[in-house]
């Protein structure tokens, strides 16, 4: 793949990005009026490339870092109200703009080069956030080469970690990145494939050897011990999920009598430390846990036996948690997955209906996005890959461990099914985990990598199964390569480590409650 990056940066670094057209002033490219502003609010005419656009003052003045400082410093600049940005891309311009009012634009290269030029220049975090949910296989190496040369680390670092988590598969693509940012590459941990299974709290000194976290060792296919978890532990009906490469355990019942735990646990790979975190207000078990842009989310779950349709919502910085906007109904063991930086969950019905619903945090509510009827089926799981949800769920009755899938694509608004059959000897499905372009899933026997292709998954390679019955928690967590212990130990061999035990009380400092 060869990468060509079209630089619109002048020699000595200068950039006529956010030069004034006074007013009466002439271009000498024919200029066409787009309006994007509403009526009755102050407009600013902004010509891009001869092309002129009504914006919303208030808009830009709000979002963009550029037109902020412009219009409070003063100077005379700052009382046009007809402006000639120089060096920046139209397309770039109208992809900021489709971003603000709350679009999600599909971006071609050449519209990403001038979509991050656009970002970079005017100081639009909304649109970096935007191009980050945009990384996929196709554009990682343009994104992280592009970003890396305007200077919008955020996004050359997102993209950069995307690129260490696909290395093998890119191996080739990356000579055409400079040397300092493959180096820069190398240096970054890449997510593994990580499991727990279901244990209730342990009283035994050293804790019970099988109540570990394990990931997946995919140089010699074994699942290997990275941590213990604390006595007080439980991941019993449980909440698990990554935030920020932070594991955390919330809610969980310590026996028969579903009595709920009164605290979670974070687990910080970097440190190796546990560290105790606040409960939901609400105690709740059989829960679904979703980390997503510096909060955790406890979604549905029981409570004294009862399905609830609460959600609360954990802020890492400050460490407390506040409820949300409910479910549209009381659900427990919700499926739940992140597509293009949105949330999505299962919702399941009677006679095979299953709601796809979004939650908005702009705006704290559900939103329905589709509904997907197939009888004699209830969903087993959910994941993403790029915009495409994967819905799981059981085969034909008469073979309930035959699993099929259903894609719905979020730009089509399309469902459409996967061929194929999966479970048995190829894993479960009941959890799964997307890296890249593969999804990673797992039972006793095998753990299976699957390549995601446009009409089914192809099996990649098997590998060595989790070796447990029961509940299992999977998920992706970068580990550093300094945490793993040297050569990998096996469950029986880590017996004499004390590894990972070292529990704290949260505080200010906490590595677990820093924020993005």
């Amino acid at each position: 793949m060869s990468l060509q990056l079209p630089m619109r940066v002048h020699a000595g670094g200068e950039t006529d990005a956010g030069s004034c057209l006074r007013p009466g002033a002439e271009s000498a490219e024919p200029r066409r009026s787009e309006p994007a502003s509403p009526p009755g609010r102050e407009r600013l005419a902004v010509e891009v490339e001869g092309r002129v656009f009504a914006v919303d003052k208030a808009l830009l003045t709000r979002h963009c870092e550029y037109f902020r400082a412009l219009y409070r410093s003063g100077m005379r600049d700052s009382l046009q109200t007809e402006l000639r940005l120089r060096g920046l891309g139209a397309a770039g311009f109208v992809a900021m703009l489709a971003v603000l009012s709350g679009e999600r634009p599909a971006l071609g290269a050449d519209a990403l080069v001038e979509a991050i030029e656009c970002a970079a220049f005017l100081q639009v975090r909304a649109l970096t956030g935007h191009l980050v949910d945009l990384i996929d296989s196709e554009n990682c190496l343009l994104m992280c080469h592009t970003a890396f040369a305007y200077g919008v680390r955020e996004l050359s670092h997102r993209a950069a970690l995307f690129i260490r988590d696909m290395r093998s598969e890119l191996r080739d693509d990356l000579r055409s990145l400079p040397a300092e940012l493959v180096d820069y590459i190398d240096s970054l941990a890449p997510r593994a494939y990580a499991a727990v299974c279901s244990h209730a709290p342990s009283a035994e000194t050293p804790p019970d050897l099988q109540r570990t976290v394990r990931y997946l060792d995919e140089e010699t296919g074994d699942w290997k011990v990275l941590t213990r978890l604390p006595p007080g532990a439980s991941t019993a009906m449980a909440g698990v999920a990554v935030l920020d490469d932070k594991l955390y355990i919330v809610g969980g019942v310590r026996d028969v009598s579903k009595k709920v735990l009164d605290s979670g646990f974070c687990y910080s790979p970097v440190s190796d430390r546990w560290s105790a975190v606040p409960s939901p207000r609400q105690p709740r078990y059989n829960l679904t846990l979703i980390g997503h842009q510096g909060c955790l989310y406890a979604v549905g779950g029981e409570c004294e036996r009862r399905a609830v349709a609460s959600v609360e919502k954990f802020r890492a910085a400050q460490g407390s948690w506040s409820f949300a906007s409910q479910l549209p109904c009381a659900a427990a063991s919700v499926a739940s997955a992140e597509a293009m930086g949105r949330i999505f969950v299962c919702l399941w019905k009677a006679n095979g209906a299953t709601d796809i619903q979004e939650y908005v945090p702009a705006e704290d509510r559900w939103v329905l996005v589709t509904t997907l009827v197939r009888r004699q089926s209830y969903g087993l799981c959910m994941v993403a890959h790029r915009d495409n949800l994967y819905v799981v769920r059981n085969g034909p009755s008469d073979d309930f461990l035959l699993c099929v899938m259903d894609r719905y694509n979020l730009t089509s608004g399309q469902w459409s099914a996967v061929e194929g059959h999966y479970g048995n000897s190829k894993g479960s499905l009941l959890t799964a985990a997307v890296r890249g372009d593969s999804v990673f899933t797992l039972n006793r026997a095998v753990t299976t990598e699957f390549a995601i292709e446009a009409s089914r998954w192809r099996t990649k390679r098997d590998m060595k199964g989790f070796g447990r019955i029961g509940s299992i928690h999977t998920f992706l967590l970068r580990i550093p390569k300094d945490a793993a212990p040297p050569g990998g130990s096996s469950v029986a061999e880590s017996q004499s480590r004390p590894h990972g035990i070292r529990l704290e009380e949260p505080g200010p400092s906490d590595p677990c409650l820093e924020d993005r």
